[in-house]
């Protein structure tokens, strides 16, 4: 499996301040290319990852989701990928919102 930094953002600190967080959050987007046994059977060669970063006082804590097995498509997963960034979505909601994209483009 390869991991390929796709992009990557920190929360905007008015953002934070209006719910409350006094600490820097920064969020990753990772491209993911598989090349196992399970991408011949079910042809779906790429995947993502997400990471939240939260940048405490006196501790860091990481948070992250990956989706391994998203799509055969690479630029399918790009314009996930990008969407993701663009509307800075964090890992717990990494699932619903590619749910949402996927209903989304199917009644398109």
């Amino acid at each position: 499996m390869l991991r390929i930094f796709f992009g990557g953002t920190f929360i905007r600190k008015e953002e934070l301040q209006e719910a409350g967080i006094e600490y820097p959050i920064k969020l990753e987007y990772y491209k993911i290319i598989n090349e196992d046994e399970f991408v011949k059977k079910n042809n779906a060669k790429y995947g993502i990852r997400v990471v939240k970063t939260e940048y405490l006082e006196n501790d860091i804590n990481i948070e992250d989701e990956t989706i391994k097995y998203l799509s055969n498509n690479e630029q399918e997963v790009d314009e996930i990928l990008n969407i993701l960034k663009q509307n800075e979505v964090t890992p717990i909601t990494t699932k619903d919102v590619i749910s949402d994209i996927s209903k989304n483009t199917f009644y398109l």
